[in-house]
């Protein structure tokens, strides 16, 4: 379907790829994964628009494929007022009309040799799009979706996550034989995730998924393209093999390592020792061993293990360790409603205590955000932050904690750093270092600009953070720094998250947004409720089991107990086949 033959591309100051090479086979399901800012959406768009781009190398389409796109952020039309069938039917209904139209026309047509050639385009691409079945396509596709009730609804009352939902759908009714959908799973609740599930692993085409959601990862793929470092890794399997086969492969590589370091001290001892003979002996035999021995430390030095699969860029996260006094309110909401064109949320009532961390969760378009935004905006008669209590938030509205048309080096010199290379210290410990730190704001991937917003808050004493969805478009390292971190920090955190793992493993409680109002509920309860209502109890067990093998495995790593990270390999390998 798709063959990339040495790539390269980049920019004066970066190169995004050097000579890649993979390939895309038909029906194949696979996941594009990589650090925030390698380029993957960079790439994507390469292969569906290869004009665009002066390269080196090539990009290879088989004649038959057609690409869909389902791009990250779905821009609504306010204005369109159709129902979710008309929207879903759009293409094959305007494909109808034309036609007819043609019809008609070669009815009065003296010359009918072009408009029968456009007929026959229009009506080859009604047969390769299914169209004679294509209402009965639309019912199957709501279904799989769990949408099927939403048939008749306007657009204009769907929530974000079900638009987003009906965008991928109406890619795949097309029968596009390469469908790529960039990060489809950000913002969407678990209802919808679970149908964004269903529908992929229901597609028979060819499917290229930039992703970064473990649930997704572990469910959905046959083959995983790994970016990093400007190079691909190839691998045909599922994401929790291809995970247990890096570890592996960084043990195998770390004892080939020490092998070599000691090789190298080996020879460079006797380079020492010859050099030392030949200056106090003239020998040219001594000479000549000398140099074949400088030469053979060469080749050692030479072909050491470069990895760059194996060593991947994890951020380190690290929240203020400040001291709270416990007990003390830092956050109230007192009758809160909010309304549109019919009430939203009612009567809403909560306190936020010091040290406490909380996740407002509930399905899309209930009411979370708006909510979230009038807290960070702190100017609700409803919504009280003590004015004793130092906070900071993470948004993701557009230009509302950040000015995008800054660069990140300006930001940051407005925040109280002096020089360059504090800003660049301090940035690279969150991955955002080189070309990044030259960028407006507004240039940055999705994940580069939460990793940037991560590491403006923990620069500040804040005794609160307000956080709405802060994994979204954070790679899967950088989503367990965070949640580390979160868990490590002693204020109080209020964050609205579709994270089952972020909320699972770093909330006290959980306030569930349904039916107008919002309920507290044990995060124990709210795991049994997830379990039970969306997904399998089994699964997440297992994957929080394969979650501390692997903490213990890089613990290990790093006091170099290899032994110990044979053992945990072994077992986690074990775990992975489950």
């Amino acid at each position: 379907m798709i063959q990339i033959e040495k790539l390269s591309y980049g920019f004066p100051a970066k190169d995004l790829y050097k000579e890649v090479s993979f390939t895309l086979e038909m029906g194949q399901h696979a996941a594009f994964i990589g650090s925030n800012g390698a380029g993957k959406s960079t790439l994507v768009d390469m292969i569906i628009h290869p004009d665009k781009y002066w390269y080196d190398g090539k990009i290879i389409k088989d004649e038959s494929c057609r690409i869909g796109y389902a791009r990250q952020f779905a821009v609504r039309d306010k204005e369109q007022e159709c129902t979710v069938f008309e929207y879903l039917s759009e293409k094959f209904v305007e494909n109808q009309k034309a036609t007819l139209a043609v019809c008609d026309e070669m009815a009065v047509a003296e010359d009918v040799e072009p408009l029968f050639e456009q007929y026959q385009a229009l009506s080859d691409a009604f047969e390769a799009m299914d169209g004679d079945n294509y209402e009965n396509n639309i019912h199957k596709q709501l279904y799989v979706a769990g949408m099927r009730e939403l048939e008749e609804t306007k657009l204009s009352q769907l929530s974000g996550g079900e638009y987003k939902l009906l965008q991928i759908m109406r890619e795949m009714l097309l029968s596009q034989n390469l469908l790529v959908l960039d990060e489809p799973d950000v913002f969407l609740d678990f209802g919808n995730l679970n149908g964004l599930c269903q529908l992929i692993n229901g597609y028979k085409g060819t499917l290229l998924v930039i992703t970064h959601n473990r649930y997704l990862l572990n469910h959905c793929f046959d083959k995983i393209l790994h970016l990093e470092n400007g190079d691909i890794q190839e691998y045909e399997g599922n994401y929790a093999e291809y995970r247990c086969s890096q570890l592996k492969e960084k043990l195998k590589l770390k004892l080939q390592s020490i092998e070599e370091q000691e090789e190298i001290e080996r020879t460079e001892k006797m380079v020492d020792s010859l050099r030392t003979r030949a200056t106090l002996v003239a020998n040219p035999v001594i000479g000549s061993a000398v140099n074949a021995k400088q030469t053979q430390l060469d080749r050692l030095l030479a072909r050491q293990i470069k990895a760059p699969f194996i060593e991947l860029r994890e951020p380190k996260i690290e929240l203020q360790a400040i001291e709270v006094e416990t007990g003390n309110t830092v956050l109230s909401i007192t009758d809160y409603n909010v309304s549109f064109d019919e009430s939203l949320l009612e009567n809403i009532n909560f306190e936020l205590l010091s040290g406490e961390k909380v996740a407002i969760v509930g399905a899309n378009g209930t009411g979370k955000t708006t909510l979230m935004r009038d807290i960070l905006k702190n100017n609700h008669p409803s919504i009280h932050i003590d004015e004793n209590t130092s906070y900071a938030c993470l948004s993701q509205l557009k230009d509302e904690n950040i000015d995008e048309t800054k660069t990140v080096y300006e930001l940051m010199e407005n925040l109280g750093f002096e020089t360059s290379e504090s800003i660049r210290e301090y940035l690279g410990k969150y991955c955002l270092e080189g070309d990044a730190l030259k960028q407006k704001v507004g240039q940055l991937s999705g994940g580069e600009k939460n990793l940037l917003q991560i590491a403006m808050i923990a620069n500040t004493n804040a005794e609160l953070l307000i956080l709405d969805e802060p994994t979204s478009h954070l790679d899967i390292y950088a989503q367990m720094a965070l949640e580390k971190a979160i868990s490590e920090y002693k204020g109080a955190v209020l964050m609205v998250s579709h994270d089952f793992y972020l909320v699972a493993n770093c909330a006290d409680y959980v306030l569930l947004v349904e039916d107008n109002t919002i309920r507290r509920m044990r995060t124990r309860s709210f795991r049994k409720m997830v379990y039970d209502k969306y997904f399998n109890q089994k699964y997440l067990e297992i994957d929080k089991k394969k979650q501390e093998l692997e903490a213990n495995i890089t613990l290990a790593f790093k006091k170099n107990e290899l032994k110990t990270v044979e053992k945990l390999c072994n077992q986690l390998e074990v775990l992975s086949a489950k």
